[in-house]
Protein backbone atom coordinates (compact mmCIF):
# COMPACT_ATOMS: atom_id res chain seq x y z
CA UNK A 1 0.00 0.00 0.00
CA UNK A 2 1.56 3.31 -0.68
CA UNK A 3 1.45 6.40 1.13
CA UNK A 4 -1.65 8.11 -1.21
CA UNK A 5 -3.23 5.02 -1.12
CA UNK A 6 -2.61 4.60 3.14
CA UNK A 7 -4.04 8.12 3.46
CA UNK A 8 -7.18 7.52 1.18
CA UNK A 9 -8.23 4.73 3.36
CA UNK A 10 -7.76 5.59 7.05
CA UNK A 11 -7.26 9.32 7.07
CA UNK A 12 -9.57 11.02 4.64
CA UNK A 13 -13.30 11.71 6.58
CA UNK A 14 -15.23 8.79 7.05
CA UNK A 15 -19.51 9.51 7.06
CA UNK A 16 -19.22 10.04 10.48
CA UNK A 17 -16.41 12.54 10.48
CA UNK A 18 -17.49 14.12 7.22
CA UNK A 19 -20.69 15.42 9.09
CA UNK A 20 -18.42 17.51 11.47
CA UNK A 21 -18.28 20.26 8.35
CA UNK A 22 -22.07 20.34 8.29
CA UNK A 23 -22.98 19.81 11.62
CA UNK A 24 -24.93 22.35 13.81
CA UNK A 25 -21.69 24.43 15.78
CA UNK A 26 -21.78 26.06 18.88
CA UNK A 27 -24.24 29.18 19.26
CA UNK A 28 -20.37 31.47 18.96
CA UNK A 29 -19.29 28.95 16.50
CA UNK A 30 -20.04 29.10 13.01
CA UNK A 31 -21.39 26.43 11.03
CA UNK A 32 -18.74 25.41 9.05
CA UNK A 33 -15.07 26.24 10.23
CA UNK A 34 -13.75 24.30 7.73
CA UNK A 35 -13.85 25.91 4.44
CA UNK A 36 -11.42 22.79 3.05
CA UNK A 37 -10.19 19.80 4.32
CA UNK A 38 -7.98 16.46 3.42
CA UNK A 39 -6.86 17.02 -0.54
CA UNK A 40 -5.31 20.15 -0.94
CA UNK A 41 -1.91 21.79 0.02
CA UNK A 42 -3.12 23.69 2.72
CA UNK A 43 -6.43 23.55 4.58
CA UNK A 44 -8.95 26.31 4.90
CA UNK A 45 -10.16 27.38 8.26
CA UNK A 46 -12.69 29.69 9.24
CA UNK A 47 -12.78 31.33 12.91
CA UNK A 48 -16.12 32.74 13.67
CA UNK A 49 -16.10 36.94 13.58
CA UNK A 50 -14.61 37.84 17.63
CA UNK A 51 -12.87 34.69 17.50
CA UNK A 52 -9.08 34.24 18.61
CA UNK A 53 -7.08 31.08 16.90
CA UNK A 54 -5.90 28.90 19.75
CA UNK A 55 -3.07 26.20 18.61
CA UNK A 56 -0.84 24.20 19.91
CA UNK A 57 0.76 21.12 19.07
CA UNK A 58 2.13 17.77 20.51
CA UNK A 59 4.44 14.61 19.72
CA UNK A 60 3.58 10.97 20.73
CA UNK A 61 7.38 8.38 20.23
CA UNK A 62 7.61 5.64 20.60
CA UNK A 63 9.30 4.29 23.71
CA UNK A 64 9.53 7.73 25.34
CA UNK A 65 5.30 8.35 25.16
CA UNK A 66 3.77 5.06 24.46
CA UNK A 67 4.53 1.59 24.88
CA UNK A 68 5.63 -0.94 21.67
CA UNK A 69 2.63 -2.42 22.59
CA UNK A 70 -0.39 -0.12 23.28
CA UNK A 71 -3.52 -0.47 21.58
CA UNK A 72 -3.38 0.96 18.21
CA UNK A 73 -7.07 2.66 18.83
CA UNK A 74 -5.70 3.67 22.33
CA UNK A 75 -3.04 5.04 20.84
CA UNK A 76 -5.11 7.24 17.96
CA UNK A 77 -7.05 8.53 20.82
CA UNK A 78 -4.35 9.46 22.99
CA UNK A 79 -2.40 11.14 19.77
CA UNK A 80 -5.19 13.59 19.87
CA UNK A 81 -6.47 13.79 22.99
CA UNK A 82 -2.96 15.18 24.65
CA UNK A 83 -3.49 18.12 21.98
CA UNK A 84 -7.15 18.77 23.14
CA UNK A 85 -6.48 19.01 26.67
CA UNK A 86 -4.10 22.25 25.47
CA UNK A 87 -7.36 23.74 24.06
CA UNK A 88 -8.92 22.55 27.06
CA UNK A 89 -6.50 24.61 29.35
CA UNK A 90 -7.04 27.59 27.43
CA UNK A 91 -10.76 27.44 26.72
CA UNK A 92 -10.53 27.48 23.73
CA UNK A 93 -13.50 25.14 21.49
CA UNK A 94 -11.57 22.39 19.12
CA UNK A 95 -12.13 23.79 15.22
CA UNK A 96 -9.77 20.55 13.28
CA UNK A 97 -6.53 19.28 13.78
CA UNK A 98 -3.84 17.95 11.72
CA UNK A 99 -1.38 14.48 12.03
CA UNK A 100 2.44 14.24 10.98
CA UNK A 101 2.87 10.23 11.10
CA UNK A 102 6.02 8.60 10.55
CA UNK A 103 5.71 5.01 10.48
CA UNK A 104 8.06 2.13 10.34
CA UNK A 105 7.58 -0.16 6.96
CA UNK A 106 6.17 -3.65 9.35
CA UNK A 107 3.71 -0.84 10.54
CA UNK A 108 2.91 0.90 7.11
CA UNK A 109 2.11 -2.76 5.71
CA UNK A 110 -0.45 -3.58 8.27
CA UNK A 111 -3.77 -2.90 7.32
CA UNK A 112 -5.77 -3.75 10.60
CA UNK A 113 -3.47 -1.71 13.08
CA UNK A 114 -3.94 1.47 10.55
CA UNK A 115 -7.38 0.89 10.77
CA UNK A 116 -7.55 0.72 13.98
CA UNK A 117 -5.05 3.69 14.67
CA UNK A 118 -7.46 5.65 12.85
CA UNK A 119 -10.40 4.32 14.27
CA UNK A 120 -9.40 5.67 17.88
CA UNK A 121 -8.19 9.14 16.16
CA UNK A 122 -11.14 9.76 14.49
CA UNK A 123 -13.62 8.72 17.28
CA UNK A 124 -12.52 11.21 19.79
CA UNK A 125 -12.12 13.92 16.38
CA UNK A 126 -15.93 13.08 15.91
CA UNK A 127 -17.00 13.27 19.83
CA UNK A 128 -15.26 16.38 20.04
CA UNK A 129 -15.83 18.27 16.71
CA UNK A 130 -12.42 18.33 15.80
CA UNK A 131 -11.86 16.57 12.29
CA UNK A 132 -8.60 15.86 10.90
CA UNK A 133 -7.93 18.19 7.71
CA UNK A 134 -4.64 17.68 6.52
CA UNK A 135 -1.11 16.20 7.45
CA UNK A 136 2.04 14.39 6.65
CA UNK A 137 3.14 10.64 6.46
CA UNK A 138 6.60 9.46 6.03
CA UNK A 139 9.08 6.50 6.59
CA UNK A 140 10.68 6.23 10.05
CA UNK A 141 10.58 5.36 13.66
CA UNK A 142 6.58 5.14 15.45
CA UNK A 143 5.99 9.01 15.45
CA UNK A 144 2.67 10.76 15.78
CA UNK A 145 3.07 14.55 15.47
CA UNK A 146 -0.91 16.68 15.96
CA UNK A 147 -1.74 20.24 15.31
CA UNK A 148 -5.09 21.41 16.87
CA UNK A 149 -6.97 24.49 16.00
CA UNK A 150 -9.11 25.92 17.58
CA UNK A 151 -11.42 28.86 18.63
CA UNK A 152 -11.55 31.66 21.96
CA UNK A 153 -13.61 34.83 22.18
CA UNK A 154 -10.99 37.21 22.00
CA UNK A 155 -9.68 38.42 25.97
CA UNK A 156 -11.23 35.31 27.65
CA UNK A 157 -8.96 32.81 26.75
CA UNK A 158 -7.75 31.18 30.03
CA UNK A 159 -3.95 31.78 30.55
CA UNK A 160 -1.18 30.68 32.30
CA UNK A 161 -0.36 34.36 34.00
CA UNK A 162 -3.96 35.71 35.52
CA UNK A 163 -3.16 34.07 38.75
CA UNK A 164 -4.28 36.36 41.42
CA UNK A 165 -3.29 36.25 45.59
CA UNK A 166 -5.78 34.77 47.44
CA UNK A 167 -7.44 32.72 44.29
CA UNK A 168 -8.28 29.06 44.99
CA UNK A 169 -6.21 26.11 43.49
CA UNK A 170 -8.79 23.47 41.69
CA UNK A 171 -7.84 20.05 39.97
CA UNK A 172 -10.06 18.36 38.05
CA UNK A 173 -10.02 14.77 38.07
CA UNK A 174 -8.11 12.37 39.32
CA UNK A 175 -4.23 12.59 39.30
CA UNK A 176 -1.42 10.06 39.63
CA UNK A 177 -3.42 6.84 38.24
CA UNK A 178 -1.37 6.88 34.63
CA UNK A 179 1.86 7.14 36.67
CA UNK A 180 0.72 3.70 38.79
CA UNK A 181 0.20 2.43 35.41
CA UNK A 182 3.40 2.89 34.47
CA UNK A 183 4.96 1.89 37.36
CA UNK A 184 3.33 -1.38 36.79
CA UNK A 185 4.70 -1.68 33.34
CA UNK A 186 7.72 -0.95 34.04
CA UNK A 187 8.28 -3.72 37.31
CA UNK A 188 8.55 -0.91 39.68
CA UNK A 189 5.62 -2.38 41.65
CA UNK A 190 2.72 -4.90 41.00
CA UNK A 191 -0.81 -3.90 41.00
CA UNK A 192 -4.08 -6.00 41.28
CA UNK A 193 -5.39 -6.81 37.68
CA UNK A 194 -8.16 -4.73 37.81
CA UNK A 195 -6.71 -1.79 39.54
CA UNK A 196 -3.64 -2.31 36.13
CA UNK A 197 -6.35 -2.25 33.88
CA UNK A 198 -8.38 0.85 35.52
CA UNK A 199 -4.84 2.74 35.63
CA UNK A 200 -3.86 1.56 32.47
CA UNK A 201 -6.67 3.30 30.82
CA UNK A 202 -6.05 6.05 32.32
CA UNK A 203 -2.54 6.09 31.11
CA UNK A 204 -3.41 5.17 27.26
CA UNK A 205 -6.82 6.92 27.04
CA UNK A 206 -7.22 10.25 28.72
CA UNK A 207 -10.44 12.34 28.94
CA UNK A 208 -9.32 15.83 27.59
CA UNK A 209 -11.26 18.07 29.73
CA UNK A 210 -12.54 20.72 26.82
CA UNK A 211 -16.44 20.86 28.46
CA UNK A 212 -14.61 21.88 31.56
CA UNK A 213 -12.76 24.48 29.99
CA UNK A 214 -15.52 26.05 28.32
CA UNK A 215 -17.30 26.71 30.94
CA UNK A 216 -14.48 28.00 33.39
CA UNK A 217 -14.21 30.76 30.83
CA UNK A 218 -15.15 34.00 32.88
CA UNK A 219 -14.49 32.24 36.00
CA UNK A 220 -11.30 30.68 36.61
CA UNK A 221 -7.93 33.59 36.47
CA UNK A 222 -5.54 31.08 34.87
CA UNK A 223 -5.72 27.42 34.18
CA UNK A 224 -2.77 24.96 32.55
CA UNK A 225 -3.13 21.34 31.78
CA UNK A 226 -1.44 18.86 33.55
CA UNK A 227 0.64 16.66 31.21
CA UNK A 228 4.00 16.69 33.40
CA UNK A 229 2.80 16.38 36.65
CA UNK A 230 1.05 18.47 39.04
CA UNK A 231 3.49 20.63 40.69
CA UNK A 232 5.63 21.30 38.18
CA UNK A 233 2.33 22.76 35.87
CA UNK A 234 1.00 24.45 38.69
CA UNK A 235 4.44 25.92 38.55
CA UNK A 236 4.23 27.38 35.02
CA UNK A 237 1.32 29.17 36.45
CA UNK A 238 3.54 30.54 39.47
CA UNK A 239 6.24 31.61 37.79
CA UNK A 240 3.68 33.27 34.93
CA UNK A 241 1.86 34.84 37.25
CA UNK A 242 4.79 36.04 39.48
CA UNK A 243 3.01 34.41 42.46
CA UNK A 244 2.93 31.29 45.20
CA UNK A 245 0.96 29.03 46.37
CA UNK A 246 0.72 26.63 49.10
CA UNK A 247 -0.88 23.35 48.88
CA UNK A 248 -3.13 21.17 51.38
CA UNK A 249 -1.44 17.86 51.71
CA UNK A 250 -5.03 16.01 52.96
CA UNK A 251 -6.97 17.82 50.25
CA UNK A 252 -4.30 16.81 47.17
CA UNK A 253 -4.21 12.89 48.57
CA UNK A 254 -7.63 12.72 47.60
CA UNK A 255 -7.56 12.91 44.14
CA UNK A 256 -5.21 9.28 43.79
CA UNK A 257 -7.21 7.69 46.62
CA UNK A 258 -10.43 8.29 44.72
CA UNK A 259 -13.67 5.98 43.19
CA UNK A 260 -11.92 2.39 43.10
CA UNK A 261 -8.41 3.27 44.13
CA UNK A 262 -9.45 4.43 47.51
CA UNK A 263 -9.81 1.17 49.35
CA UNK A 264 -7.22 -0.85 46.89
CA UNK A 265 -4.39 1.61 46.51
CA UNK A 266 -4.02 2.93 49.67
CA UNK A 267 -3.47 -0.74 50.90
CA UNK A 268 -0.95 -1.00 48.02
CA UNK A 269 0.95 1.94 49.18
CA UNK A 270 1.72 4.41 51.54
CA UNK A 271 0.10 7.70 51.75
CA UNK A 272 3.55 9.50 51.15
CA UNK A 273 4.11 7.27 47.72
CA UNK A 274 0.57 8.13 47.17
CA UNK A 275 0.91 12.18 47.74
CA UNK A 276 4.57 11.92 45.92
CA UNK A 277 2.38 10.16 42.82
CA UNK A 278 -0.06 12.86 42.87
CA UNK A 279 2.20 15.94 42.92
CA UNK A 280 4.58 14.80 40.39
CA UNK A 281 3.06 11.45 38.14
CA UNK A 282 2.46 13.29 34.95
CA UNK A 283 0.45 11.93 31.87
CA UNK A 284 -2.84 12.60 33.66
CA UNK A 285 -4.02 15.41 31.06
CA UNK A 286 -6.52 17.27 33.87
CA UNK A 287 -6.50 20.87 34.19
CA UNK A 288 -5.31 22.67 37.35
CA UNK A 289 -6.63 26.07 37.75
CA UNK A 290 -7.41 29.40 40.10
CA UNK A 291 -10.20 31.04 40.80
CA UNK A 292 -11.09 33.73 43.52
CA UNK A 293 -13.09 31.99 46.25
CA UNK A 294 -16.31 33.80 45.92
CA UNK A 295 -16.78 32.05 42.56
CA UNK A 296 -16.58 28.20 44.22
CA UNK A 297 -19.89 28.17 43.42
CA UNK A 298 -19.66 28.73 39.65
CA UNK A 299 -16.96 26.30 40.16
CA UNK A 300 -18.78 23.66 41.10
CA UNK A 301 -21.35 24.71 38.58
CA UNK A 302 -19.12 24.43 36.12
CA UNK A 303 -17.89 20.97 37.56
CA UNK A 304 -21.62 19.67 37.54
CA UNK A 305 -22.44 21.12 33.61
CA UNK A 306 -19.27 19.28 32.59
CA UNK A 307 -19.72 16.14 34.66
CA UNK A 308 -16.10 16.53 35.94
CA UNK A 309 -15.19 15.95 39.26
CA UNK A 310 -12.85 18.65 40.92
CA UNK A 311 -11.46 19.28 44.12
CA UNK A 312 -9.82 22.68 45.64
CA UNK A 313 -6.51 21.65 46.92
CA UNK A 314 -4.41 24.72 47.66
CA UNK A 315 -4.33 28.67 47.64
CA UNK A 316 -2.47 31.34 45.95
CA UNK A 317 -0.14 33.23 48.35
CA UNK A 318 1.87 36.54 47.45
CA UNK A 319 5.50 34.56 48.63
CA UNK A 320 6.90 33.14 45.28
CA UNK A 321 7.45 29.22 45.12
CA UNK A 322 5.46 26.11 46.11
CA UNK A 323 4.54 25.04 49.72
CA UNK A 324 3.19 21.70 50.79
CA UNK A 325 0.61 21.92 54.31
CA UNK A 326 1.17 18.32 55.94
CA UNK A 327 -1.73 16.74 58.00
CA UNK A 328 0.56 17.89 60.92
CA UNK A 329 0.41 21.38 60.40
CA UNK A 330 3.97 21.62 58.92
CA UNK A 331 4.55 24.03 55.66
CA UNK A 332 7.33 22.40 53.51
CA UNK A 333 9.06 23.42 50.55
CA UNK A 334 7.71 21.42 47.22
CA UNK A 335 10.16 21.55 44.51
CA UNK A 336 7.31 23.08 41.65
CA UNK A 337 9.33 21.21 38.42
CA UNK A 338 8.13 19.71 35.50
CA UNK A 339 9.21 16.70 33.80
CA UNK A 340 11.79 17.59 31.27
CA UNK A 341 13.13 14.96 28.52
CA UNK A 342 16.18 16.95 28.09
CA UNK A 343 17.04 16.91 31.77
CA UNK A 344 19.98 14.99 32.71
Amino acid sequence: MGEFELIDRHFKPKPAAARLHQATAAPDSIATPVVLGIGDDCALLQPAPGMQLAISTDMLVEGRHFLPDVAPARLGHKALAVNLSDLAACGAEPLACTLALALPPERARDDAWLAALAGGLWALADAQRCPLVGGDTTAGPLNLCLTVFGQVPAGQALRRDGARVGDDVWVSGTLGHARLALGALRGEWTLPPQLLAAARTRLECPTPRIALGLALRGIAHSAADVSDGLAGDLGHILRASAVGACLDAQETMKTIAAGAFSASAEGLFDRQTLLRLALTGGDDYELVFTAPPDARSAVQAAGQASATPLARIGRIEAEPGLRLLGADGRIEPLAARAFDHFAP
